[in-house]
């Protein structure tokens, strides 16, 4: 390999998981299984919450704009891990990696936004009902999402340009399942301090952040709920918002605890564990949670599946 001025033709070698020559077939049949669940799953509580004019209220709009992403974020890492399971070779080129990380971080980073948006949204409709019609209007939602996306896409276009400056000129292979900021900075043969730190800040800054404001509105919730006098409305209250909590938990436990820390050398296979919970197992869980947890889209799955069975 030659570095800096041809970076762009180098070619990388995505190790995965290791010694795992006699179960290919067997992972390559799971890991299909989990996507086309990931997507069935997304896809059937988008589309019922688009077909049930019941469910056109923000709380539902943001979870349907939340399924579209968790398509799209998991389209951009599983079908190629698929393809590496089958290909012994499991390379990828520099282009397509930068390509690789950008949009998984940008997705990423889009799904941080929008689970604090919908925190905003429970916060507004709990603490303030009366003035909840009128703030968060249909326009206003629209504009939210936007914003997510509009951010999302945004944030990682600094990390992006400081790597793909690096010279790459040693070993090609990327110690992780899919191209990832932290791997590939291994392999980097020059300082990468400057990177890291950057990396830091800026992976610190849209995670902490988002996450102290879903905290600080979830209190303020806590705080509400508490006060309502009917047991009925405080389970109904409480209902409304253990989904999003879960999710938010699942998301940002595995998100945060891989890129938050000032080190770019973990345990290789550690990390790789941690990848698989927040790139394939959280987005199988999430449209499985809003199913069975919210009573309102599980109604309606149930009513959709009534109904043809009667035909």
């Amino acid at each position: 390999m030659r570095a800096n001025n041809q970076s762009t033709e180098i070619e990388f070698v995505i190790a995965g998981f290791p010694n795992i020559q006699n179960v290919r077939p067997l992972l390559f049949v799971l890991l299909l299984l989990v996507y086309l669940l990931i997507i069935t799953g997304n896809v059937v509580v988008f589309l019922v919450i688009r077909l049930h004019p019941h469910l056109h209220i923000p709380m539902y709009f943001f979870i349907s704009i939340l399924s579209i992403l968790e398509i799209w974020y998991t389209a951009v890492t599983i079908p190629k891990m698929l393809y590496n399971l089958l290909d012994t070779r499991r390379n990828i080129s520099f282009k397509g990696c930068l390509l690789q990380i950008y949009f998984f971080h940008a997705l990423g980073i889009t799904e941080v936004f929008l689970l604090t948006t919908m925190a905003y949204d429970r916060y507004l409709a709990i603490c303030t009902p009366l003035h909840y019609p009128t703030i968060m209007t249909s326009k206003f939602g629209t504009q939210l999402a936007v914003g997510c996306w509009f951010l999302g896409f945004l944030y990682p276009v600094t990390e992006i340009i400081l790597i793909s400056r690096l010279p790459f000129c040693g070993p090609n292979v990327i110690e992780h399942i899919f191209c990832d900021l932290s791997p590939l900075l291994r392999l980097a043969c020059t300082d990468t301090t400057i990177s890291v730190i950057v990396d830091f800040a800026f992976n610190a800054s849209t995670a902490l952040l988002p996450g102290l404001l879903i905290l600080l509105s979830y209190v303020k919730i806590i705080r509400v709920v508490l006060r309502i006098q009917s047991s009925e409305g405080r389970r109904k209250a409480f209902s409304t918002c253990a989904t999003h909590l879960i999710v938010v938990m699942l998301f940002f436990c595995g998100a945060g605890f891989m890129y938050i820390r000032l080190t770019k050398s973990y345990s290789v296979n550690f990390d790789k564990i941690v990848a698989v919970v927040y790139s394939v197992l959280t987005p199988l869980c999430n449209p499985v949670i809003y199913s069975l947890r919210n009573k309102d889209i599980s109604d309606a799955i149930r009513k959709i599946i009534q109904t043809r069975s009667l035909k």
